[in-house]
C-alpha cells in the first residue's frame, strides 16, 4: 500500500503542474487583462482630472497613458519578466503556499479564501449532509420496493429536480419567495442578517437557517437523483445475489438480511465517495448559486476574479482546488481497501485477491 500511495503522489505532481501551466498559457492570451483594466481606469481618472483642472502629468490627451507609466506597471505586476520566468516563480511560491496577492483586492490571496470559506463551508457542508441523510435511505427503499408506485412516482421527482438547473431553480425562488413578484418569505442577500450580532443564541441560529433556506433547496435538489439511483441501483444489485437467497432459505426476516448482509456490501461504492464528497463540501461552492443569492464565498470569489482578471485569484484557488481533488481520489482508492478486505493495491492499480 505504501509503494502505491508513494507512485500516486508523484503521479500528482505532473498532474498539478499540468493543469496550472495550461491555464497560465492561456490567460495570458486573454484580452483586458489587469494592466489594460487599470488603465481604463487611470484614463477615465486623467479625463475627469483634466477637464476640471486642465492639465494632467501623465495623460496624453488621446495617445492615453505615459509609456513610462505603463512600463511601471507592467514592472509591478510581474509582467515585464518572460513567459517561463513568471511560471518558474509562481510554482516556487507554490510549494510554501505563498499563493500571491490579489491584483483586485490587494489583498494575500491565502488570507482571502480563508475569510470567504465560511460562507461556502455552510452552504457545502449542510447539501452533504442532506443528499447522504435523505438518498441513502431513499435509496434503499426504492430498492426493497422495486417496481411499486411508490418507486416509480419518487423516481420522476427526483428526475425532475435532477433536470432543472440549480441557478435556473434559484430565480424561480427567488421570484416565488425572495420578494420577487408573489410572496416575500426568505432573504436573497448574505447568510446572515445586518442585525446579527444584536441577536440572541437562538435568533442568531433561526436568522442564519432563514437566510440559508433557498441557497440549500438550489444546491441538493439536482444531487438526489444520483446518489439516491446510486443506492437503489447498489442494493438491488446485492439483494438478486445468491447469499441473499441462501440466507432468506434459512428463515431469516427480510429486514435481518436487508441491514445485517445486504447493508455492508451495498454500501461500499457509496462509501469509498465519502472522501472526495466531503472534501468537496468544504472547498467548493456553486458559482451561480452564490452569484444569484449574493453569497460572499468562493464561488463569487471566483466569478469576480475571471471578471476583473484577478489572475493570481484565479490561479492561486485553482491550485488549492485542483491539489485537493488530487488528494481526495487518492483517499477514495484508498478508502476501497479500508471498506472491503479483499481490495487489495497492486503495481497497475487496485485489484481483487481472488
Amino acid at each position: 500500500m505504501l509503494k502505491y500511495i508513494l507512485k500516486r503522489i508523484a503521479l500528482m505532481i505532473p498532474t498539478l503542474f499540468g493543469v496550472l501551466f495550461i491555464t497560465f498559457a492561456v490567460i495570458q492570451f486573454v484580452p483586458g487583462g489587469p494592466i489594460e483594466q487599470i488603465t481604463s481606469q487611470l484614463n477615465d481618472l486623467n479625463v475627469s482630472g483634466e477637464a476640471s483642472s486642465g492639465s494632467s502629468n501623465i495623460y496624453r490627451g488621446s495617445s492615453g497613458l505615459d509609456e513610462d507609466h505603463i512600463e511601471q506597471l507592467r514592472e509591478y505586476y510581474g509582467f515585464d519578466k518572460p513567459f517561463l520566468e513568471r511560471f518558474s516563480d509562481m510554482m516556487i511560491n507554490y510549494l510554501t503556499f505563498d499563493l500571491g496577492d490579489s491584483y483586485f483586492h490587494h489583498q494575500s490571496v491565502t488570507e482571502l479564501i480563508i475569510d470567504k470559506l465560511p460562507v461556502s463551508i455552510s452552504l457545502g457542508l449542510w447539501s452533504f449532509v442532506i443528499i447522504y441523510s435523505i438518498c441513502i435511505p431513499l435509496g434503499i427503499k426504492k430498492a426493497v420496493r422495486h417496481g411499486t408506485n411508490f418507486d416509480l412516482i419518487s423516481s420522476t421527482v427526483i428526475l425532475i429536480g435532477y433536470s432543472i438547473p440549480g441557478f435556473v431553480l434559484g430565480i424561480g425562488l427567488i421570484v416565488l419567495l425572495g420578494g420577487g413578484s408573489f410572496f416575500d418569505v426568505f432573504p436573497t442577500r448574505g447568510i446572515v442578517s445586518d442585525d446579527w450580532d444584536s441577536l440572541n443564541f437562538f435568533d442568531k441560529i433561526l436568522d442564519y437557517l432563514w437566510h440559508m433556506t433557498l441557497p440549500i433547496i438550489c444546491s441538493v435538489i439536482g444531487s438526489f437523483a444520483v446518489m439516491t439511483m446510486l443506492t437503489k441501483n447498489s442494493f438491488i444489485e446485492e439483494i438478486n445475489k445468491q447469499y441473499v437467497l441462501m440466507a432468506k432459505s434459512k428463515g431469516l426476516s427480510e429486514n435481518a438480511v436487508l441491514y445485517k448482509h445486504v447493508f455492508k456490501n451495498a454500501l461500499i461504492p457509496i462509501l469509498t465517495g465519502f472522501p472526495a464528497q466531503f472534501i468537496s463540501a468544504f472547498f467548493t461552492g456553486s458559482i451561480l448559486i452564490e452569484t444569484i443569492f449574493s453569497l460572499d464565498g468562493i464561488g463569487l470569489l471566483s466569478y469576480e476574479s475571471i471578471l476583473h482578471r484577478d489572475y493570481p485569484v484565479v490561479l492561486g484557488t485553482l491550485y488549492l482546488f485542483t491539489l485537493l481533488g488530487l488528494l481526495a481520489k487518492l483517499l477514495t482508492d484508498l478508502s476501497y481497501a479500508f471498506v472491503d478486505p479483499r481490495i487489495k493495491f497492486t503495481s497497475v492499480g487496485l485489484g481483487k485477491n481472488e
